[in-house]
């Protein structure tokens, strides 16, 4: 490992957030010696030691672990990399800073350590005003640290610095006539390799051409840091794909190629794998033997071995036993909380925190065994045929208890008799997907190779997603031939959108059974790892596949197509969104990889508070539907709405002078005059939650007066001192008029609730989102949501997908998370007076203040 001249190649632990573990790092080591690569640089970003509090010496405890790593890669014939960036606070004419960062690099040397890396990546610019006096320029002042810390290590054989314009497109005014690059190019030690990532920070490819221009600025061969798969910069993406782009005969040019990869480490084997195939190829070509680099036959290749790995029955974070290591993996103490914004380089908008950061959650009533168990014994909703009773499977039998009981009272049993059999469930159906009893098993290749294709490359989807965006793409511009009104399209026309519409849902169902899969998985750390982000694109297309089965026969033909929702983002489908402002942007410009595009195509695709929420800590194996209301879902939805208002009553069946009378009070107006905007959420055993809409509340209240009403009256006759006739009340009192000042703000109105036994409250969230989505598409607004029958309350809905920059898009929505009656009941609050024009007339929107306010409250603000 001595050779000057040999090729880097292998992993740089580079990236923002939390570090891989000892154990996780000790099975790299193995997988590069396995693929042939033969180099890993240390330098997690969130390691505090490494960045943060540069200057602390590392514990007794901390030097053990290192020392450990150092050892384990010598004998897997690798060369360990030691990084420090002292780039953020250090003062470089200061001696004491000079001082410290040469004791600290010191101590990593009597571990073992012979390779170093001095990282000024992701800082600002400026001088202090010490520093300012003492060199000519920042990067006078960097090459000065390199070149002395360079001399005192004994001018090693490998010693790396990162500058600070380290892609073309930091380079100021361009890569050619940078001061920067040139000062460095002339004044560090020619024994010190440049580190490069390309023409950006995450670049598409990488050309000859390109890296000669900054050979010769340089003058020297560079060594590249390749992004290609990181991840840190968007929540919302993960990259399982190949590693191409960049040909084999670069590696004459270079001294060197570590690719900085996934953040979840059980995300990189293909990656990985794929550039030991590509590092082999390129020593082939260099040695004058016939061989050529093909990604797809590189991911085939790794497909295989990796489906051997997925069948291992692993534990999150490779632990054998997690109570033998500490409760840090890392080196040494790493933030608890990643950063909350984005450098120059790939700093993520963590906002939301990962599934992951919980691995050793444990529910409220684990045993200390269960506790003491580590994380593979995290609890899964399974359903029937688990060891442990879980929510989920208390409510199934909690049901078919109330089934039996039930059954002898007609259209009470029903539920309980159809919940194998509900028709028009898609993959709901019996026999269909896998059995919630079947236990921990390992994935197919064909749910692998769909895995990967959702997840590819970050300037490129695999097949499977972009068959999805081409075929969501397609059903929304050509929706004006199932329009509900207008001149309908050809009869061949329709039959294609219908043929392409069966498509599109079958694909959304694959990745509904791929999420049960993942979850099943025998490999619990490939779970751990990969679980958000499948969970995530699941809730998108659940609402994608909604809004397609409810867009035949119900979407309203739009007269100006223009400004019209079908042709938003009508690059969605045919180039990924960073595409959108250049070819060459960054991957960062459009934030979501397929789930956001996904969302994207959508009416209120903008709305992005309402796609992106942090996981459930315990995920659950349950296919979920959501779909539009049919007549035959009214028996459910009635028998759900009374269980949950007698629940929160505590009162019997009995005690109803009839069975349909909270239906009809809650549901009923609006499944009779508007049910094209109803929608249910259904699981194997039914219909388990449902969202129901009104288009425009003014029409919709003098229909109600003149159809409704009547029909009431004649269902419950007057009868003295009869509870019929407190129903008829209750009825006329809900419906009175709202001010005017509120309808012009909320023109629309929605309805929401589910059973308290979900386990993933998400799954509200996306029926609300399906609901409002088929709502913006026929040109609704805003709307007031009401949440019955346990909270009689009306919270304002912000304007529903609004633009970028007019309107703030939801942006004062929050959950409350607040536990009401015997259920979850989400709610969301938009502020009226911050988010909303004032309207025509003077009279103030009414608020539960207001003296004498109607039954439900308006316009909830927090």
């Amino acid at each position: 490992m001595e050779d000057k001249s040999e090729f880097l190649c292998g992993v740089v632990e580079g990236f923002y957030g939390r570090p891989w573990s000892v154990e996780q790092r000790k099975v790299l080591f193995q997988w590069m010696q396995r693929w042939g690569l033969n180099t890993y640089l240390y330098g997690p970003k969130d390691d505090l030691k490494h960045r943060l509090l540069w200057r602390e010496l590392y514990s007794p405890e901390e030097e053990a672990q290192l020392k450990t790593l150092v050892r384990e890669a010598e004998l897997r014939g690798l060369r360990f990399v030691y990084a420090l960036s002292p780039g953020q606070d250090m003062v470089f004419s200061s001696s004491c800073d000079l001082t410290l960062l040469k004791r600290k690099l010191r101590q990593v040397t009597e571990l073992g350590c012979q390779a170093f890396a001095l990282l000024f990546d992701d800082i600002d610019h400026s001088l202090s005003q010490a520093d300012s006096e003492a060199f000519s320029s920042f990067a006078h002042a960097q090459v000065s640290v390199a070149n002395e810390i360079f001399r005192f290590l004994g001018e090693p054989s490998v010693f790396l610095f990162c500058p600070t314009e380290y892609c073309g497109s930091l380079c100021s005014p361009s890569v050619a006539k940078s001061p920067y690059l040139l000062t460095v190019g002339e004044d560090l030690l020619p024994g010190i390799s440049v580190i490069w990532t390309g023409s950006k920070v995450i670049s598409r490819e990488l050309s000859a051409d390109s890296l000669v221009e900054v050979q010769n600025v340089l003058q020297r061969p560079l060594l590249v840091w390749d992004n290609l798969h990181a991840n840190d910069y968007d929540s919302r993406r993960v990259f399982l794909g190949p590693f191409k782009g960049r040909p084999p005969s670069l590696r004459s040019q270079l001294q060197g190629l570590l690719l900085n990869p996934n953040c979840e480490f059980e995300a990189n084997y293909i990656p990985l794998h794929t550039l030991g195939h590509w590092h082999r190829t390129g020593a082939q070509i260099l040695k004058g033997g016939a061989g050529q680099y093909c990604p797809e036959e590189a991911l085939s290749a790794a497909l295989q071995d990796w489906m051997e790995e997925l069948s291992q029955p692993l534990q999150p974070g490779r632990q054998v036993r997690p109570s033998e290591l500490g409760s840090s993996g890392s080196i040494s103490k790493s933030a608890d909380n990643p950063p909350t914004s984005r450098g120059s380089k790939l700093k993520p908008p963590l906002g939301t925190e990962r599934w992951d950061d919980f691995p050793s959650a444990v529910p409220p009533s684990a045993t200390p065994a269960t506790k003491q168990g580590g994380a593979e014994d995290m609890p899964t909703d399974r359903g029937e045929g688990c060891e442990e009773t879980r929510p989920e499977e208390a409510r199934e039998r909690e049901r078919e208890g109330q089934g039996e009981k039930e059954r002898e009272g007609g259209e009470e049993g029903e539920r309980a008799r159809k919940k194998d059999q509900g028709p028009g469930r898609g993959v709901l159906e019996k026999g269909q997907g896998r059995g919630l009893g079947g236990g921990k098993a390992p994935l197919s290749e064909k749910e692998v190779r769909l895995l990967v294709g959702l997840y590819f490359l970050p300037h490129e989807h695999g097949r499977p997603g972009q068959s999805l965006l081409q075929d969501l793409t397609w059903l929304k511009t050509n929706s004006h031939c199932v329009s509900a009104n207008g001149k309908k399209g050809p009869p061949p026309k329709v039959e294609e959108w219908r043929v392409r519409a069966g498509r599109f849902l079958a694909a959304c169902d694959d990745v509904a059974r791929l999420h049960v899969s993942v979850v099943n998985s025998v490999n619990r750390a490939v779970l751990y790892d990969l679980y958000p982000y499948i969970w995530d694109l699941r809730n998108t297309v659940l609402v994608a596949k909604a809004f397609v089965s409810w867009l035949d026969g119900r979407v309203l033909n739009d007269t100006q197509s223009l400004s019209s929702w079908r042709n938003c983002f009508h690059w969605c489908g045919v180039a990924m969104g960073a595409d959108v402002l250049g070819v060459e942007s960054e991957p960062w410009v459009f934030k979501g990889g397929l789930s956001g595009e996904v969302q994207m195509l959508l009416p209120i695709g903008t709305s992005t508070e309402l796609f992106t929420h942090p996981p459930p800590l315990f995920p659950t194996c349950r296919l979920y539907n959501i779909r539009p209301f049919q007549l035959k879902d009214k028996v459910e939805l009635y028998r759900m709405v009374r269980q949950l208002h007698l629940k929160t009553q505590g009162k019997q069946d009995s005690a109803l002078p009839h069975p349909d009378l909270i239906g009809d009070r809650y549901l009923g107006a609006s499944l009779a005059l508007c049910p094209e905007y109803s929608f249910v959420l259904e699981d194997e055993l039914g219909v388990c939650g449902g969202a129901l809409g009104v288009l425009d509340v003014r029409s919709f209240s003098k229909r109600y007066q003149a159809s409704w009403l009547p029909a009431m009256r004649d269902k419950y006759p007057t009868r003295p001192h009869g509870g019929a006739q407190e129903a008829l009340l209750q009825f006329q009192e809900e419906q009175a008029d709202y001010p005017d000042s509120l309808l012009y703000h909320f023109p629309s109105q929605v309805w929401l609730d589910a059973l308290p036994e979900l386990v993933d409250c998400s799954l509200t969230r996306s029926l609300l989102t399906a609901l409002l989505t088929a709502l913006k598409a026929n040109d609704a607004d805003r709307a007031l949501l009401l949440q019955a029958p346990r909270a009689c309350s009306v919270t304002c809905c912000p304007r529903i997908g609004s633009g970028w920059s007019s309107w703030p898009s939801w942006a004062s929505w929050r959950s409350c998370g607040e536990r009401r009656g015997p259920g979850r009941a989400w709610s969301w609050a938009g502020c009226c007076r911050r988010c909303h024009p004032p309207p025509p007339s003077s009279s103030p929107v009414p608020t539960p203040n207001t003296p004498n306010p109607p039954p439900l409250f308006y316009g909830s603000c927090y």
